[in-house]
């Protein structure tokens, strides 16, 4: 659990980490004029970092078409293209230590296409339903599986690998965790015992992500070929309180209009 001190620091690393995003999309028009375009969004925001905190809180995965569908993607050299999704998870790490950890997937162009669309509502459905349910009692666990029942129904809906046999075939496309706690470590505590993490249950003061995620391989052949190198994830970062929870990260624009009217505006600055 975290005290007040340290709520206030998780703040201020989302806050400024928030102030990086802003600056990447001003930024879209440089990083699509270069070959690796990747590259321009990853300085842009570790420069952020280090004028406002330490530094990043992890390696920046700065992931561009398809190589948002690579979980870890911190070669970060590709190219940044008009009608592509920029898939950003970056967190900036205060002089304290103390580290955000923040995801957005934006239409570089400034406008979803009607499948990235679809895609990126289903993404922000799951990460509503999980946090939906977060409340001090509840196992730390279900989270993740309250996510994992929107991707499941949707991709069941789509007609991508019907599960009658009951295997779990929509962890095909979603293949990690939702929620991991946060604090000094991006990981905070990741090497507790499952009883006390995964099976653990949540208490007033703790701090976790919840970001779900669908990712399409280029070369998946169970999708549709307009899905097909999509990867989308939303990661937001949630304190726990005494009847629910605050989502620390609700200023970073989440829906798909929002984002939409986000990117729009940066690139017109």
């Amino acid at each position: 659990m975290k005290d007040s001190y340290e709520l206030a620091e998780m703040q201020d690393a989302v806050d400024a980490t928030q102030r990086g995003f802003n600056e990447v999309l001003a930024s879209l028009g440089d990083a699509s004029a270069h070959p690796r375009g990747e590259r321009v969004v990853e300085g842009v925001f570790n420069h952020r970092a280090r004028l406002d905190g330490n530094e990043v809180g992890y390696e920046t995965i700065a992931a561009a078409g398809p190589h948002a569908c690579t979980l870890h993607w911190i070669r970060n050299d590709g190219p940044v293209q008009e009608g592509d999704l920029l898939l950003l998870d970056a967190g900036v790490e205060l002089d304290s230590l103390y580290t955000a950890d923040i995801t957005r997937t934006i239409p570089i162009s400034g406008t979803f296409s009607e499948t990235q669309r679809k895609v990126y509502e289903t993404v922000l459905e799951a990460a509503d339903a999980a946090r939906a349910i977060v409340k001090p009692g509840i196992r730390f666990g279900d989270v993740h599986d309250a996510a994992m029942a929107v991707i499941e129904r949707v991709t069941r809906e789509w007609g991508f690998l019907p599960e009658a046999d009951g295997t779990p075939y929509h962890r095909r496309y979603m293949v990690h965790g939702t929620s991991h706690h946060l604090g000094l470590d991006v990981h905070d505590c990741a090497q507790a015992r499952r009883d006390m993490y995964l099976d653990g249950v949540l208490e007033p003061g703790m701090v976790f992500t919840i970001e779900p995620g669908l990712y399409f391989q280029p070369d998946d052949l169970t999708v549709p070929a307009e899905f097909r190198g999509i990867g989308i994830r939303i990661e937001d970062d949630i304190v726990v309180t005494e009847d629910g929870c605050v989502n620390l990260s609700a200023n970073i624009p989440r829906t798909a209009d929002d984002v939409e009217a986000w990117v729009q505006g940066a690139r017109k600055a």
